[in-house]
């Protein structure tokens, strides 16, 4: 989408302010256009798995003729009592949780924290050896395509996104994760699309290297080699940690300490 053409940016840029300034009204301009409100906001919500959130109240967009009809079991008639007892008691427990909107601002640029391996035994050693764990959809390989996930959501990625744009102390999780990795659990490799470290020794030293990322230019010396992204280094995200001295850190939170099987 990015190398698209720039009328067709125009274009979806005005179809968004269409979808979300004036689609709206349609829900007073009768029964049928009512219902075209409900079917664009519904095929045009965009943000993965949160979009379930905003799409349901257009579901009452749609007039009752609209769904089949038949008899009703009479069990299921009991349900809807019991719903009602259930959602009253779901919701008690958010009444006091404040309202979050999904964005307050929009970074102009795209950083990016990369996690690097290696089995040396001295991370400060030149000759050392670090090598990427990559994610399943965030920009990490230069070659790698931009992925497309919608509906679904990437969660760890998603967190990965924000925690470029501010530091590893504000993000503790992500130290927890190194930790995961350089004892190579299973359920954090999962979340992972490639460990580097399979089949070999596994890393002794884990760091984290703050990139800010930026599209190839189609037809420049960098998309003919195939790479989709140019990256520049910003500097170190967080220095090399390794087991021993991320114990203290988890005992003083209360986290496991991950052991290597």
């Amino acid at each position: 989408m990015h190398r698209s053409p720039g009328w067709f940016h125009q274009f979806e840029t005005l179809f968004n302010h269409f979808i979300e300034l004036v689609v709206p009204f349609f829900i007073f301009m009768g029964r049928r256009m009512c219902m075209v409100h409900g079917v664009l906001q519904i095929l045009f919500q965009w943000m993965g798995f949160l979009s379930s959130l905003p799409a349901q109240p257009s579901c009452d967009s749609f007039h009752d003729s609209v769904f089949p009809r038949g008899p009703c079991p009479r069990d299921l008639g009991r349900l809807g009592g019991m719903s009602q007892i259930t959602q009253h008691r779901a919701c008690e427990l958010f009444a006091n949780n404040r309202l979050d909107v999904v964005f307050c601002s929009i970074t102009k640029e795209r950083t990016e924290v990369i996690l690097q391996g290696t089995s040396s035994p001295d991370p400060n050693d030149p000759a050392a050896v670090w090598q990427e764990f990559d994610f399943k959809c965030k920009p990490g390989d230069l070659w790698r395509r931009p992925c497309f996930i919608s509906p679904y959501h990437y969660r760890l990625d998603w967190l990965m996104w924000f925690a470029a744009f501010q530091t590893y102390e504000q993000n503790e999780w992500i130290i927890h994760l190194a930790g995961k990795l350089l004892a190579q659990e299973e359920e954090a490799l999962s979340l992972m699309a490639t460990n580097p470290f399979a089949g070999k020794d596994p890393p002794r030293w884990i760091r984290g290297e703050h990139f800010k990322y930026k599209f190839s230019q189609p037809g420049g010396a960098h998309a003919a080699e195939g790479k989709w992204w140019i990256r520049k280094r910003i500097g170190p995200y967080f220095p090399p940690v390794n087991l021993q001295g991320l114990r203290k850190f988890y005992e003083d939170r209360n986290w496991p300490y991950p052991v290597r099987d």
